[in-house]
């Protein structure tokens, strides 16, 4: 769920700073500051306009600080083992639970987002991760016994461990505050490393509000810091760490990926996305035009793997568009002033706005129709698109090739499936997709075609809830996944250990002193084990 325009370089560490709070959570104005970088930066909500935090922007000596503090914390907190662990998160399970209203009042309050999309995409996921991880996390992550057909280990114990890496930067963006800044630091946490998060600049006031729940479920202090800053603020957090998790735009992730390289850290990376979704002629067209509008438009479509373009074929097209656009007509667009007040929130990152505008605008220059919406919205307080629909576009179009990252639905017309499928993967991006047809087994054949790191068949962006699932992006669209059991033991070194009983052998049959009759014994033996293959 990557913010298209994450500029941050990287994410630095903080010493929670001080934050003067207007209307957000006042417990964010505690925590002594380091050493803050120049200003502090305003954080605006961009529902009203209104500023309703600042936090400093610290510079690399905080940066190193927090390092040094988050290094000397991490061994206890590794030495309380899983289960220790897991009590602390599931503390923090109810914590999040109990203070929900709280939490999605300061998601609201710098995101400017729906509060059921603050509560149905970050809420209700980062409650699950606190469970998922406090079971899981030592079934994936415990010594394992390794067997292996090699005869010079028979007899001997193999095993396979994962340890903490130690110090863990998470660089968020500013679309999920909760669910994909915060959300790293679960299993990143669980694995037994301290963590510090660079938030985005935009939106930093969840991942402080989180630390003050952790310290309450008794986190031991430092494991958890919130580096606030800009980009130099990540850049800093590079250089200090052992691993980095960033999500955000390509552009942004190939400089990450650069600086983890010159220092031969590990990096993972969730990227941009432009999220195909197709319908064939057999499709349950209100079941498709339903996900469509939903899943273009939740989160006034700041989502990576939102639905960003469609594929619809020719017999169906014209019903579909009409469909979607009288289900987009009836959205609520707005300022969010609490449940059910509208449907559609504000452009959270300011300069986003004008990227939705101009793909419009190109789109329509080059003859594609808007059947509703296409123009900012006028006479409010905040940063606001009407939810659009686009009709009659190609790939000649920004729309349909570039990620958009807003409420836009652009659905293009095609002869056949074959069709819809080649144009899917003309893409250089592959995070998810869809496939909308009756014949289940035709659409998980297609879906199997489709060059991505998810795909649904008669559903959309659900893989995401079920943390069971690897999820990462194919092509330009990321390195590694989050969730299952990659997505924590990324977070780990493997370490390979041999154990050999005292009671073996003094000397070892392939040792000094070489005789040649022991030689060709195991050049006999050798021939028998792997000389009886195919010969073709």
């Amino acid at each position: 769920m990557a913010g298209v325009e994450q500029d941050v370089q990287g994410g630095a560490l903080q010493a929670e700073p001080a934050v003067a709070a207007n209307g957000a959570s006042a417990a964010m104005a505690e925590a002594p500051l380091a050493s803050a970088g120049s200003a502090d930066i305003a954080v605006e909500n961009p529902a009203t306009g209104e500023i309703v935090a600042s936090v400093p922007d610290l510079d690399a000596t905080a940066v190193a600080q927090m390092a040094a503090r988050g290094r000397a914390a991490q061994p206890d907190w590794d030495a309380l083992g899983f289960d220790g662990r897991a009590r602390v998160m599931r503390r923090a399970q109810k914590w999040l639970m109990d203070n929900a209203d709280r939490v999605v009042e300061t998601i609201v309050s710098e995101t400017g987002k729906t509060h059921e999309d603050a509560q149905f995409a970050e809420i209700s996921y980062a409650a699950n991760a606190f469970g998922f991880w406090a079971k899981h996390a030592k079934g994936y992550l415990d010594d394992q016994r390794v067997k292996s057909s090699q005869i010079l280990v028979k007899g001997k114990k193999l095993l396979l461990r994962y340890r903490p890496l130690g110090l863990v930067g998470v660089i968020g963006p500013w679309n999920y505050p909760l669910t994909n800044s915060f959300g790293d630091c679960i299993p990143a946490l669980m694995a037994g490393n301290s963590v510090i998060l660079k938030p985005s600049e935009v939106t930093p006031l969840t991942s402080l509000l989180m630390a003050e729940g952790l310290r309450e479920c008794g986190l031991p202090e430092h494991v958890y810091q919130v580096a606030t800053g800009r980009g130099a603020t990540g850049a800093a957090m590079i250089e200090q760490v052992d691993m980095v998790m960033f999500t955000g735009s390509t552009r942004t992730g190939r400089k990450v990926a650069e600086e983890a390289a010159r220092r031969l850290i590990p990096c993972s990376l969730e990227l941009g996305g432009k999220d195909p979704m197709i319908v064939l002629s057999d499709a349950d067209l209100e079941r498709a035009a339903n996900l469509a509008v939903y899943y273009s438009m939740q989160n006034a479509g700041q989502t990576c793997i939102s639905i960003e373009r469609v594929y619809v074929e020719a017999p169906i097209y014209e019903e579909f568009v009409s469909m979607v656009t009288e289900k987009v007509r009836a959205l609520r667009v707005g300022e969010p002033k609490g449940p059910g007040s509208v449907d559609v929130g504000a452009i959270t990152f300011p300069p986003q706005i004008d990227t939705i505008a101009e793909h419009v605008a190109d789109a329509t220059g080059k003859g594609a129709k808007v059947t509703v919406g296409g123009h900012r919205l006028e006479g409010q307080r905040g940063r606001f698109f009407e939810p659009t629909v686009l009709s009659g576009v190609d790939h000649t179009m920004k729309v349909m090739t570039e990620e958009t990252f807003g409420p836009t639905l652009p659905i293009m017309k095609v002869s056949d499936a074959e069709e819809a499928v080649r144009l899917a993967n003309e893409s250089p991006y592959g995070l998810g997709a869809s496939v909308f047809t009756r014949d289940a087994a035709r659409g998980e054949q297609l879906a199997k075609r489709i060059h991505a790191g998810a795909t649904n068949v008669n559903d959309a962006l659900i893989n995401y809830t079920a943390l069971e699932l690897p999820m990462g992006g194919a092509k330009a669209s990321g390195l590694g996944s989050r969730h299952g059991a990659g997505g924590i033991r990324k977070y780990c070194d493997q370490q390979a250990i041999v154990i050999t009983s005292h009671l073996a052998f003094k000397r070892e049959i392939h040792m000094f002193p070489y005789r040649a009759r022991t030689t060709r014994m195991l050049q006999r033996l050798f021939k028998v084990m792997y000389g009886r293959g195919r010969r073709d």
